[in-house]
């Protein structure tokens, strides 16, 4: 079906775009407010072009905040500048 195919499709965007969404996502979260993380390019992979390390991050939010970033890495790869 295409509708399934285009659910699957991510969206491009910059680094910085990715650096927001995270930080807001993270930031809604009451455990996850305040942790300190950086976005690292990778080589390409089935499963996208880019990661986060946490830093800084309590122990009760460590998978809560890895949900919240996975949730991002499904929907959105990172765009290669021209």
């Amino acid at each position: 079906m295409d509708f399934e195919r285009h659910l699957a499709e991510k969206t491009l965007a910059t680094l910085e775009e990715l650096r927001l969404r995270v930080t807001f996502a993270l930031d809604r979260h009451p455990l996850c407010r305040g942790i300190e993380f950086d976005i690292v390019k990778m080589p390409r992979n089935r499963k996208g072009n880019w990661t986060v390390t946490l830093q800084t991050i309590a122990p009760d939010a460590l998978w809560e905040a890895s949900d919240i970033v996975a949730d991002i890495q499904e929907a959105y790869e990172l765009a290669v500048a021209a």
